[in-house]
């Protein structure tokens, strides 16, 4: 039993590495002498790009060799948690006061005490606990754009990129098919 696991194991290893180097093809030709190389293509994988910013955001973006966007995935994701954490300390404190305020123990003062009334400390807690919350979700936008990014500039990675490409907005006139003018813009696009 071991000798047959030792066995695949040793066929998925072999597999395994000689699928990833890169393959080179020979071929021989009755005119030419010298052996044409030619290079394999290598594919750039849309897979690997959403697992990798899956897990360690901004690393898709590096496997795609688009290291600039890494600084604005990491400051919008940052500048999120520095205000989620920010507005639950606050939300933490405010909400302290309010139970130390209603607990009916006349000597237990909170530090808001004169400065806000019981319904101020509750316009506080919500306008805090708000903020939080959209905070966190602004958060996981990021992360969740990020993650289409670098799948969607994966599978963009081997697209050309030439100066051909253009798109023109260009004014139109039309005859229609009872005899009238038809005036508008259409689009061109040269590829």
């Amino acid at each position: 039993m071991k000798s047959i696991q030792l066995f695949i194991a040793t066929l998925f290893v072999f597999f395994a590495i000689s699928n990833s180097s890169a393959q080179k093809i020979l071929l021989d030709s009755l005119d030419i002498s010298d052996t044409i190389k030619v290079k394999s293509i290598k594919t750039h994988s849309p897979t690997k790009a959403t697992l990798f910013s899956t897990a360690i955001p901004g690393l898709g973006q590096a496997y795609n060799k688009k290291y600039w966007k890494m600084p604005i995935i990491y400051a919008g994701i940052g500048t999120s948690m520095y205000f989620a954490l920010s507005n639950h300390k606050s939300f933490k404190k405010f909400k302290n006061a309010y139970s130390i305020r209603i607990d009916g123990d006349p000597n237990a003062i909170d530090e808001y005490e004169g400065i806000l009334t019981a319904d101020g400390l509750l316009s506080n807690i919500d306008y805090h606990q708000r903020n939080r919350d959209l905070s966190y979700i602004v958060a996981g936008l990021f992360y969740v754009l990020q993650i289409v990014d670098a799948a969607v500039d994966a599978h963009l990675f081997n697209f050309p990129k030439n100066d051909n490409l253009s798109f023109n907005l260009q004014p139109s006139l039309e005859l229609t098919s009872n005899n009238q003018l038809s005036k508008g813009f259409r689009l061109v696009i040269n590829l």
